[in-house]
């Protein structure tokens, strides 16, 4: 993953002002319906601003330094909702800002050629808590949640018109679901786009509207989402699953994001991608070697006790950790505790004085 203070060319001590001026600068640089725009990088610019943008995020990724990105990317339609909140109440609170309404500002940095279609709105993005195990988060899992949220109609397909429906094209907007208004001001003349109040901008007037959603397209509704838990996920780490978030009406969805919080484990623990634990043995196994038997987190291990092995020392079973990349994984590390008996039968004080007469 890159590193997002990189991607927008600041320090890591930059303000949040900073943070701004050099997203507002990259955005309109690399902004795709500009001539020598980038899709690709203005994708990777508003992801950068959309965490380092937010204090609670940032602060997150400062201490995390990592996000798990679920299918579908970021979205580079205009980037994330909260981002672009940012720039308006910057660019446009009327307080040294332009003024105007949010299609000024597309109109001022982008130019006046942008279509509705890359105008549309984008739903909020939802964020949840989950608890895995121990042993879920070493080796991954798939988790299921029920959420009650903004989603498409599922009677008209997010059309927002009953089946069979006539629609005709908005004599207002002459279908483009905009208004294109030209105001005065103290800076001159701005052109400025605003949904059509008619067709409410879709462009076309629908005779018979979705009476499940009311012509909205869009609904508040319980949907069960597949959450994949990747393999080696540390507690705190994120995951984004994209577009599953609040749907918009004539719009994308957010994204969902989810916060993993591992539970602790009464006998393993990790170091990096290494898998910890403690394995106790009678002092007669720690003076003359034995083959035990471990219960690892996936299945049992032969594990070979080495003679005069003391309480302390680690034993190393490789391949037996936390999974990386490519089928490899870390260690299993087992640190040897060795049983000393609280009491001795007269039996095992002889034996003793004897090993004493030999110098142990």
């Amino acid at each position: 993953m890159s590193d997002y203070y990189e991607i927008l060319g600041i320090v890591r001590s930059a303000s949040k002002e900073d943070v701004k001026k050099a997203y507002r600068k990259l955005a309109h640089k690399f902004h795709p319906d500009k001539k020598g725009g980038d899709e690709s990088k203005f994708k990777e610019i508003n992801e950068a601003y959309y965490v380092l943008g937010d204090e609670k995020r940032r602060s997150e990724y400062d201490r995390f330094g990592k996000v798990h990105w679920g299918a579908g990317g970021f979205s580079a339609q205009g980037g994330p909702a909260s981002g672009w909140e940012d720039v308006w109440r910057d660019f446009g609170s009327g307080q040294g800002g332009f003024g105007g309404d949010f299609t000024d500002i597309f109109d001022t940095i982008f130019g006046s050629g942008l279509s509705g279609e890359r105008r549309r709105k984008r739903g909020r993005d939802i964020s949840i808590d989950i608890v895995v195990s121990f042993s879920e988060s070493v080796f991954g899992a798939n988790r299921k949640v029920l959420l009650t949220k903004s989603g498409v109609c599922k009677s008209c397909g997010g059309s927002g018109a009953e089946s069979g429906s006539e629609k005709s094209s908005c004599d207002v907007c002459g279908g483009s679901g905009t208004v294109r208004e030209a105001r005065k001001s103290f800076f001159g003349t701005f052109t400025s786009l605003s949904e059509c109040r008619k067709c409410r901008g879709r462009g076309e007037v629908i005779k018979n509207p979705c009476k499940t959603c009311s012509g909205e397209g869009v609904l508040r509704q319980e949907e069960e989402i597949e959450i994949g838990v990747p393999a080696g996920i540390l507690d705190g780490e994120m995951i984004r699953i994209s577009g599953a978030g609040e749907a918009a009406r004539l719009g994308s969805a957010g994204d969902l994001y989810v916060k993993i919080h591992v539970e602790s484990h009464p006998d393993f623990w990790r170091e990096g991608s290494n898998i910890m634990t403690n394995f106790e043995i009678p002092l007669s196994d720690a003076l003359l070697g034995q083959d035990k038997v471990l219960n690892a987190l996936d299945g049992k291990i032969k594990i070979k006790i080495p003679q005069g092995v003391d309480s302390g020392d680690v034993l190393r079973v490789k391949g037996r950790g936390v999974p990386k990349h490519a089928g490899a994984r870390g260690d299993l590390l087992i640190r040897i505790k060795v049983k000393n008996p609280k009491k001795l039968s007269k039996k095992a004080k002889e034996l003793i004085e004897e090993l004493k007469k030999e110098g142990f």
